[in-house]
């Protein structure tokens, strides 16, 4: 269970990846003071915990309703976190659409859209989710689990993009460039593994 627990942090923490927003989040904020900085944090971390929350409650109901198996959704996830792994390495991440983006610039309240969903609550996150849900040993504890592990990287989240000011000095963008890669890296090998997983039992082999 321990295992899981460190699996579980480690493949939310990589996909939401803290650090990386830290560029984000001060391009979106510009110049509005230190107290709203950390209304919008909050808000935005809340919102996508919210939206983690309910993904990882209905998303399994949405796929048996479907008809789609776990199986299938490891492979389908774990093509779509190798191709953001590859924006990671190559330090080219782009969480949002030149639409949303353009959309982004108008908005009063940049909380909800653009930061939490798509960029912390994004389609990787939500899939890794729910992988990790569907995948999760004893039943409701290891349920609990994952929202317990995705509860602690939101908070994380949230407390970097509190310091994050202080945090881009410190690091420059290189240094947030180098991070990135790093954890681009992880995620790659990651999705490899959730793709092999899943095709392994769609072709019968276990």
């Amino acid at each position: 269970m321990v295992e899981f627990a460190l699996k579980a942090f480690l493949t939310l923490f990589v996909l939401i990846d803290p650090i990386g927003l830290i560029p984000l989040f001060l391009a979106l904020v510009g110049t509005r003071s230190y107290q709203e900085q950390k209304r919008i944090a909050l808000k935005a971390t809340t919102v996508a915990g919210l939206i983690v929350l309910l993904f990882a409650l209905l998303g399994g109901v949405i796929l048996r309703y479907l008809g789609i198996s776990l199986e299938a959704l490891k492979v389908a996830g774990g093509l779509l976190l190798f191709r953001i792994a590859l924006d990671m390495i190559n330090a080219q991440l782009e969480r949002e659409t030149d639409e949303e983006q353009a959309e982004s610039q108008v908005r009063a309240d940049i909380s909800v859209f653009p930061l939490a969903i798509p960029l912390i609550a994004g389609p990787g996150t939500l899939a890794g989710v729910l992988i990790l849900a569907g995948s999760a040993p004893s039943g409701v504890v290891g349920f609990g689990l994952v929202l317990a592990m995705a509860a602690l990287v939101l908070f994380l989240t949230y407390w970097s993009l509190r310091a994050a000011l202080k945090f881009s000095s410190s690091l420059g963008r290189t240094g947030i460039n180098v991070i990135t890669r790093v954890l681009g890296i992880l995620l790659a090998a990651l999705a490899v593994q959730y793709v092999a997983d899943g095709v392994r039992v769609l072709l019968g082999l276990v």
